[in-house]
């Protein structure tokens, strides 16, 4: 098994990657025969800002499991907007027209 093939099981997961001289946390949002489409996690606002397309000779790591990982994992969850908070904003948008 090569590394593409074990990536593709990873796609849309969220992974620490080192290539070259640069290392990033992101997710991996497609697993191609000759290259593949990382989407960078910006640290600041825990959004995806940039898309990168890697040659997957120039990968030297890929951490898919460890503590510092699952902490970049929890906070971008807790970035995302709960059910809740949805209807809260629509409740407030609404009351705004009227």
């Amino acid at each position: 098994m090569n590394l593409v093939q074990k990536l593709k099981s990873y796609e849309r997961k969220i992974v620490f990657m080192r290539w070259e001289d640069t290392e990033e946390y992101g997710r991996i949002k497609y697993v191609g025969r000759d290259f593949i489409e990382f989407e960078i996690i910006d640290r600041e606002d825990l959004d995806y800002h940039e898309v990168v397309l890697l040659n997957p000779n120039l990968i030297i790591e890929v951490i898919i499991a460890s503590p510092d990982l699952d902490r970049v994992v929890v906070e971008v969850c807790s970035n995302l907007p709960s059910l809740e908070n949805k209807r809260n904003i629509e409740i407030i948008e609404s009351e705004k027209s009227e």
